[in-house]
């Protein structure tokens, strides 16, 4: 199953469940920016890619910038929208690989926050998208990613791993590794009325090292600004 079919027909009914409470989310990040000195300074125009329901565009748009937000899946897109309300945020439900198609003003600021980047089919579209974001930013620029360190594998009981679970759902996922990808199987359990429905779907997520992001950034003509890990999560900040 493509990543795409994934979250149409799977993971995009329960994402935002998953993902917690919206605000306390939307306010953590934005936090993040004001640390990072991330705010509008010239074109103002910031794309988020994989946008999802919309945590980093709710928080870019409160910081002054005028968002698009690009996502495959249109339920998560919906929730978006319901939650940007009133702010300057305009939605595309497209593929966040085709962004440049969807360039008027160039965007001071692009990002690719969460485990998206590793939803790509492989590493050479994680360096293309890299070097299409190379290109397509000003002098000045800044480049915002995150995603997940799968290059230490589980094994055993350890690739079974519980996500979230209350009264009606239970969210549990099993992971398979590969050469270069990891299979994630996402498995949820629904109350119906006395009797439990599971629902089950995979798709893989490619296996990158952190230091070939790095090494690809600045191979684009990008300079590193800022490197972390939070909760396994590897977060950089390049400008141009």
């Amino acid at each position: 199953m493509t990543v795409k079919q994934h979250y149409d027909q799977h993971l995009g009914n329960f994402y935002s469940w998953i993902a917690g409470d919206f605000n306390t989310q939307q306010q953590q990040f934005e936090n993040f920016l004001k640390e990072q000195n991330i705010f509008p300074s010239s074109t103002k125009v910031a794309f988020d890619l994989g946008a999802g329901h919309g945590i980093q565009s709710v928080a870019l748009a409160y910081l002054g910038f005028r968002v698009k937000a690009i996502d495959f899946n249109e339920q998560l897109l919906m929730e978006l929208k319901a939650q940007a309300n009133n702010l300057d945020v305009e939605t595309v439900q497209a593929d966040m690989r085709q962004f440049k198609e969807y360039i008027s003003d160039t965007p001071e600021l692009i990002i690719c926050w969460g485990d998206t980047l590793t939803h790509l089919d492989s590493k050479a579209d994680i360096y293309q998208l890299i070097q299409d974001i190379s290109h397509t930013l000003p002098r000045g620029g800044k480049l915002l990613l995150s995603f997940r360190n799968y290059t230490n594998s589980l094994s055993g009981d350890n690739r079974f791993i519980h996500v979230k679970s209350d009264e009606q759902r239970i969210a549990t996922c099993f992971l398979e590794y590969f050469t270069d990808y990891v299979r994630v199987t996402d498995l949820l359990y629904e109350k119906n009325g006395p009797t439990w429905v599971q629902k089950v779907s995979s798709y893989n997520k490619v296996i990158i090292n952190p230091e070939e992001v790095r090494q690809e950034i600045q191979n684009n003509g990008l300079r590193l600004l800022h490197c972390d890990t939070l909760n396994g999560m590897i977060r950089i900040i390049a400008d141009k």
